[in-house]
C-alpha cells in the first residue's frame, strides 16, 4: 500500500533532522538558492529544459549541472514531488545566535513556533515574515520543521533570506528573548486580550509572537513562560485559522501603524 503524501513528507522531514546536506527542487527554490551567495551548492540535476530556465543563476553560481532525461528524472528525492526538471544538494544554512539576527531592526519583530512541524505551513509563515519585515523566524531542533525540499518550495525563495533558526529549547529562547528587551505575547484564542491591545503604547518595541501548533496550541511550559496570552482580534475564534496565516495576521497586528503603511 503507498504511504500518503504527508506520510512521506514527514519521514523525510525527520530524516533530514540531523542531515548533512539537503536537496532543494522546483525552479523557484532552486534558482534562489544558485543565487544566494551564503548557500553551499553541492550538485545540481536538471533537464534540458530547466537547464535553458536557470541559466542566468546556474552562471552566477559557477556550477556545473548534470544534465538528465526528464522522463529518467535521478535527483534522489521523492518521486511525487513537483521537481520541474531541476533538483540542487546544498548544505544547511547557518544564521547564527538569536543577538545577531534579533537585534538591530527598526522594529524587531520575532516569530517563535511551538512543535509546528509541517513544511508546508513553515515555508508559507517563511514567505509572510520576509514580506512583513521579521527579523527571523525560530523553531526548536526537535519537533519541528527543518530544512527541506518540500519546505523551501513552499517558502518560494523565503528560505534562502528569511533568517530560520533552530534551538535547543524554546523555553529558554523566551527567556533569552525577554533579556534582551522583547515583549513575548503567546497566541491563544480565548485570551484576554487582543494583540493590539497588549501592545498598546509600546508599538516600537521588540515584540515576539509565540504560534502554537494547530490543535494542541501552546504547550503549557510555553504558555507559563511568555509575558502574555493574546488572540487575534478579528479572527472570530483563532483555532478557525490555519497556524501560517495566524501568523501572518498576527505579526501585522503587531506592527506600527506607519510600519504598515511603508
Amino acid at each position: 500500500m503507498k504511504k500518503p503524501k504527508w506520510v512521506v513528507e514527514k519521514e523525510q522531514a525527520r530524516k533530514s533532522g540531523g542531515a548533512d546536506t539537503v536537496w532543494l527542487f522546483g525552479l523557484h527554490a532552486v534558482r534562489d538558492a544558485l543565487c544566494n551567495p551564503q548557500r553551499k551548492k553541492l550538485r545540481l540535476i536538471v533537464t534540458l529544459n530547466a537547464k535553458d530556465k536557470l541559466a542566468d543563476a546556474i552562471a552566477e553560481a559557477g556550477i556545473t549541472p548534470e544534465v538528465c532525461d526528464a522522463r529518467r528524472f535521478s535527483a534522489p528525492i521523492d518521486p511525487g514531488s513537483v521537481h520541474q526538471g531541476a533538483a540542487l544538494e546544498v548544505a544547511p544554512l547557518r544564521w547564527g545566535g538569536l543577538a545577531e539576527n534579533c537585534i538591530g531592526a527598526e522594529v524587531p519583530r520575532v516569530l517563535l513556533l511551538d512543535r509546528v512541524t509541517d513544511p508546508h505551513n513553515v515555508g508559507a509563515i517563511l514567505r509572510s515574515a520576509e514580506v512583513l519585515g521579521a527579523s527571523a523566524v525560530i523553531g526548536t531542533r526537535h519537533h519541528s520543521a527543518p530544512e527541506t525540499g518540500a519546505l523551501a518550495k513552499s517558502a518560494s525563495g523565503a528560505l534562502e533570506r528569511q533568517p530560520y533558526l533552530r534551538m535547543r529549547n524554546l523555553a529558554d529562547t523566551i527567556v533569552e528573548l525577554q533579556r534582551m528587551g522583547f515583549l513575548v505575547l503567546g497566541l491563544d484564542g480565548e485570551a484576554e486580550q487582543s494583540i493590539e491591545q497588549a501592545i498598546q503604547g509600546r508599538e516600537s518595541h521588540p515584540v515576539a509572537l509565540v504560534m502554537g501548533a494547530e490543535g494542541p496550541g501552546l504547550r503549557q511550559k510555553t504558555r507559563e513562560t511568555v509575558d502574555q496570552l493574546v488572540r487575534i482580534d478579528a479572527a472570530g475564534g483563532f483555532g478557525s485559522l490555519n497556524v501560517s496565516n495566524a501568523a501572518a495576521i498576527a505579526l501585522y497586528a503587531s506592527l506600527p501603524r506607519r510600519a504598515r503603511d511603508d
